[in-house]
C-alpha cells in the first residue's frame, strides 16, 4: 500500500538553548497516497466554510478562528485515513555534545528518523514530505531518506522532500497537532482558545494527551528515553 507522511515540529529551539521550553515535539501525519485529493479538498471546503485563505498553523490559533480550529481537529479525528504519530523530546536530556558531534543538527535529523521509522511497516511504499528548513548540512533531507531507506528493506521510502509549509495542507495538519502536543507538554498557552484546542482533543481521545504504548495507531505519542535503563 502507498502511504504519504507530512511532518513538523514545535519548540525546535528547545534542542540548542535547554532554556527555551522544556519540550521539543516533532509530529506527522500518516495518510493512504490515494486520500490526499479527498484530503485537500475537505481541508479546503473548512477554510471556505470559514472564510479564511491563509495558511493554517498552531501559532495563529486565536479566540477569532477558534470554530475554524475546531472544526479542523474533529476533521481528523472523524478520519479513519489519517493517523498522528509525535516524538517528544525532553530538552534537559538532549546531550549534542556526547551523542552528536555538537552537531545539535544531525541530532535534530536522528529525531526525525526515530518519528518515522517505527511507523514503516513492511511491504508499504513511503513518501514523506517535511518541512523546509535551512540546513547547515544540505545533505540532510538525503541522508534521512538513504537511511530509513536501508533500515526497512521490505518496504520502500521512495522520497524525503522537504517542502514550504504554505505548499502543503498536510503539513500545516501535523503543524496544528504538533504545537497542540507541544503545548500541553509544556503547559505553554498562549490564548484560551490554544486550551481549548487540547480540550477538545482530549475529549475525543477520551484521556489527557500523555505518552502512549506504540501499537495505539489514531493518537500516538512517544516520549524518548534518552537517560537509559530498563
Amino acid at each position: 500500500m502507498n502511504f504519504e507522511v507530512y511532518c513538523d515540529e514545535s519548540g525546535l529551539e528547545a534542542l540548542t538553548r535547554k532554556d527555551a521550553h522544556n519540550f521539543t515535539a516533532i509530529g506527522g501525519i500518516w495518510m493512504p497516497a490515494e486520500f490526499r485529493n479527498t484530503f485537500k479538498t475537505e481541508i479546503n471546503a473548512i477554510k471556505e466554510k470559514h472564510k479564511v485563505k491563509g495558511e493554517l498553523k498552531w501559532q495563529k490559533v486565536s479566540p477569532a478562528y477558534l470554530n475554524l480550529y475546531t472544526d479542523i481537529i474533529n476533521y481528523f479525528f472523524d478520519k479513519p485515513e489519517l493517523r498522528f504519530r509525535v516524538i517528544i523530546i525532553e530538552s534537559k536530556t538532549v546531550d549534542n555534545i556526547r551523542f552528536n558531534d555538537k552537531d545539535a543538527e544531525l541530532g535534530f535529523y536522528k529525531f526525525y528518523y526515530q518519528l518515522l521509522h517505527h511507523w514503516i511497516f513492511d511491504f508499504n511504499t513511503y513518501n514523506i514530505f517535511i518541512d523546509y528548513k535551512v540546513n547547515r548540512n544540505k545533505g540532510r533531507v538525503n541522508v534521512l531518506k538513504k537511511v530509513l531507506d536501508a533500515s526497512n528493506i521490505i518496504s520502500d521510502v521512495q522520497q524525503v522532500q522537504a517542502l514550504h509549509s504554505h505548499e502543503s495542507v498536510g503539513i500545516q495538519l501535523a503543524d496544528i497537532l504538533t504545537g497542540l502536543v507541544a503545548s500541553k507538554f509544556n503547559n505553554e498557552f498562549s490564548s484560551k482558545a490554544k486550551s481549548r484546542l487540547i480540550e477538545i482533543a482530549e475529549a475525543r481521545l477520551e484521556k489527557s494527551i500523555a505518552p502512549t504504548p506504540k501499537w495505539v495507531e489514531k493518537f500516538n505519542v512517544f516520549k524518548i528515553n534518552l537517560q537509559g535503563g530498563w
